[in-house]
């Protein structure tokens, strides 16, 4: 039985993480050319390209696509397996992957890492703060959190807790356009969305009732956040987390509506990719957010 050749998956998973040749041999410690030899062996072994390569672009082909989530499992599974032989001999370290959703990661998620790494100085943490829904496996994360109502996915995934969700306007809004008592009512007004979420916005009334309306109005951004002064100008109606909408909706800049029509459960998921291996230091950080964030 011919053994597989793991140095050139491993290599190949570095390239395919940093869709660089050069930036694949920094990472890994060995040169462009020891870089460029592994992933011509692989090819040659399997008789595929497994990446387009231009002068100024390296891509993954069609077949390198799925084989790269297979890499990168190979290497995270044999890092597993040596960091569980040093295990009882010392403390969890090297480099963690975390993706965090952008105003949700400041608030909540920057202060605990912060905590955990005092805990673990042996460890490093590269935190990605974006409200684009990111492909950890082909990404290379480690662990993700994710505000949303989930999907069935290969991913594993953990619920950790609810995320109450608000439709507001401001009060001035209210005044020159009236106040919605049904769904169907939104179309005549202005709503300000957010464009990371799909699709139209979904509720569902106290007699089991679903309703959908499509979200139009003066404003649609990637953020939250971005949102909001527009909001509290009174330039339409909007559906936020409540940990977006902050104190602005108990202060009275902004006040609910149509509170007997509740939008989908939401809640915060924390995610893995699908293989049952991970590093110690990634069980520990798993451990450490499930426990801190429950609430």
């Amino acid at each position: 039985m011919r053994l597989p050749d793991l140095e050139a998956w491993a290599i190949f998973a570095a390239v395919a993480e940093h869709r660089s040749f050069s930036g694949a041999a920094d990472a890994i410690g060995l040169s462009k050319a020891t870089v460029s030899k592994g992933v011509s062996r692989l090819e040659a072994h399997l008789g595929l390209s497994l990446f387009h390569r231009t002068s100024r672009r390296l891509a993954l082909t069609e077949a390198g696509r799925p084989l790269a989530e297979h890499a990168a499992r190979i290497v995270v599974e044999a890092q597993a397996a040596e960091e569980a032989a040093r295990q009882g001999a010392s403390a969890p370290a090297g480099r963690v992957r975390l993706a965090a959703p952008m105003t949700f990661g400041v608030s909540n998620v920057a202060p605990l890492v912060a905590e955990f790494l005092v805990a673990h100085p042996a460890v490093e943490i590269e935190l990605h703060l974006s409200d684009a829904r990111v492909d950890i496996v082909a990404e290379g994360y480690d662990v993700a959190l994710r505000i949303a109502d989930l999907p069935d996915s290969s991913l594993r995934a953990r619920r950790l807790c609810g995320v109450a969700t608000h439709l507001v306007a401001a009060p001035a809004y209210l005044a020159r356009h009236g106040t919605p008592t049904h769904p169907a009512q939104l179309g005549e007004h202005r709503l300000l969305s957010y464009t990371n979420v799909t699709g139209p916005w979904r509720f569902r009334g106290r007699d089991g009732t679903d309703l959908s309306v499509k979200a139009q109005g003066p404003l649609a951004a990637n953020s939250g956040d971005a949102l909001m002064p527009a909001l509290i100008a009174g330039l339409g109606i909007a559906r936020l987390p409540a940990f977006i909408l902050g104190d602005a909706l108990g202060d009275g800049r902004v006040v609910e509506v149509l509170r007997e029509w509740a939008p989908p459960p939401i809640g915060l998921h924390l995610l893995t990719p699908p293989s049952a291996l991970r590093p110690a230091r990634v069980e520990r950080l798993i451990a450490f957010l499930s426990e801190r964030l429950r609430d």
